[in-house]
C-alpha cells in the first residue's frame, strides 16, 4: 500500500471546531515523523535561507532559494513570499536539501508590480486563498502531465485574484492579493483565535457552510500548529464570501467519506524538485498534491474540484512561460 493511501485510510477524524461559516475537523496521525526539517518562516527568521529574484532581470515563474542550514528547509503550498519584484506563491510543497540553492516554481500574485522592492523575500502570514490553490493545484499537474514542468496556469492565478477582490471590496493599485487579506484582517484574525490546533492534532478537514472543500495534513503536530493561522486565513477569506445562514455543517462521516473517496483515487508520483517525491491523487470531484520524503508524508493538500477543474487545459501554451512574456511586454509600456 502507497505511504499517502495507508496514512488516509488510518487517519482519526475528530469533532469539528466551527465559527461562523466555517468547521474544521481535526485529523490525527498515529505515523512517527522520521524526517527533521526547518519551516520557511523560521529558517528565514534565524537568517539560515534567502529566496531572490533568479537575476536582476527575473522570472516570473521561478526564484531561487538558499538554504545555508543544516537541515533541509519545507516550502508549503500557497505560502506567499513578498518583496523582491513582485508577490509570489509557491506551486507545491518542497523540501529544500541542506546546504544547497534549488530553483522553486511559483505563481505571481501581484500583476500590477515588476519593480524592486527589496532584494530578498520575506514570508507573510497567509497561504493562498483556498479556491486559488484548488485551480493552482490542478493546473500545476496538468502542467506536470503535459511537459513535466510545475508551472501554474498564471492568467487564471490572476483572474482568480480580480474576480477575488472584486467580491470582497479589495483595491490595489498593483493588484496585490495581499490587499484583500489585509482589508479584511480583523475579521479573519477572529477566525484564527477561535479556531486552533488540538493536542496531538497533524491535519485538518475544512468545510464552508454544508460543503467540505478541502484539507491540509501534515506529518507531526508542530508543523500542523504553526501553518494553522495561514491555513485559517485562507479558508476564511473565501468563507467571508458567504452569507452568514443556518445550514448544518458536515457531520464527522461525511468527513470520513471523504477521506475514503481520495484514497481509491489515481494516484501518481514523480521525482520532486527538491527532496523526495511529488504525489497526486485525482478522484471523482476531489484533486490532491503533496510530497514524499523517506517513505513519509510530509504535506498532502486535496480540495474538492467544485471549480479547480477550469484550471486545466490541453494546450501547454497556456503555462507561465507565454504569461511570463506577455507580463513583460506590459511592463515595459
Amino acid at each position: 500500500m502507497h505511504t499517502v493511501v495507508s496514512l488516509l485510510s488510518e487517519l482519526k477524524v475528530g469533532e469539528p471546531l466551527a465559527f461562523r461559516q466555517m468547521s474544521i475537523f481535526p485529523l490525527r496521525s498515529s505515523s512517527v515523523p522520521v524526517v527533521d526539517y526547518l519551516l520557511l518562516s523560521d529558517a528565514l527568521q534565524d537568517g539560515l535561507v534567502s529566496v531572490r529574484e533568479t537575476s536582476r532581470s527575473g522570472s516570473v515563474p521561478e526564484l531561487v532559494v538558499e538554504n545555508r542550514a543544516d537541515l533541509p528547509v519545507l516550502i508549503v503550498d500557497g505560502e506567499e513570499l513578498v518583496g523582491a519584484k513582485q508577490n509570489r506563491v509557491a506551486n507545491l510543497t518542497l523540501l529544500v536539501a541542506a546546504s544547497k540553492s534549488t530553483t522553486i516554481p511559483v505563481s505571481c500574485v501581484e500583476q500590477g508590480r515588476w519593480s524592486w522592492q527589496s532584494d530578498e523575500f520575506a514570508v507573510s502570514e497567509r497561504v493562498q486563498f483556498a479556491r486559488g490553490r484548488a485551480r493552482k493545484l490542478a493546473s500545476v499537474q496538468a502542467s506536470m502531465r503535459m511537459s513535466g514542468s510545475r508551472f501554474s496556469d498564471q492568467g487564471a492565478v490572476w483572474d482568480e485574484i480580480g474576480v477575488k477582490a472584486a467580491a470582497m471590496d479589495a483595491r490595489s493599485p498593483t493588484g496585490a492579493m495581499s490587499a484583500i487579506f489585509e482589508e479584511h484582517a480583523e475579521r479573519l484574525d477572529e477566525f484564527v483565535n477561535r479556531l486552533r490546533a488540538q493536542p496531538g492534532q497533524t491535519g485538518g478537514l475544512f468545510a464552508l457552510g454544508d460543503a467540505i472543500c478541502g484539507l491540509d495534513v501534515f506529518d507531526k503536530p508542530a508543523t500542523f500548529v504553526a501553518l494553522l493561522p495561514k491555513l485559517v486565513r485562507s479558508y476564511g477569506i473565501d468563507a467571508l464570501e458567504r452569507p452568514a445562514g443556518s445550514c448544518a455543517a458536515p457531520d464527522v462521516d461525511a468527513a470520513r467519506d471523504f477521506l475514503a473517496h481520495l484514497a481509491c483515487g489515481k494516484l501518481e508520483e514523480h521525482p520532486a524538485m527538491g527532496l523526495g517525491h511529488d504525489v497526486r491523487i485525482e478522484a471523482a470531484g476531489v484533486i490532491a498534491g503533496g510530497l514524499v520524503a523517506e517513505s513519509s508524508l510530509i504535506h498532502l493538500a486535496a480540495f474538492a474540484q467544485q471549480r479547480a477543474s477550469q484550471a486545466v487545459s490541453s494546450d501547454p501554451g497556456r503555462f507561465a512561460d507565454r504569461h511570463q512574456r506577455q507580463y513583460a511586454l506590459q511592463c515595459r509600456r
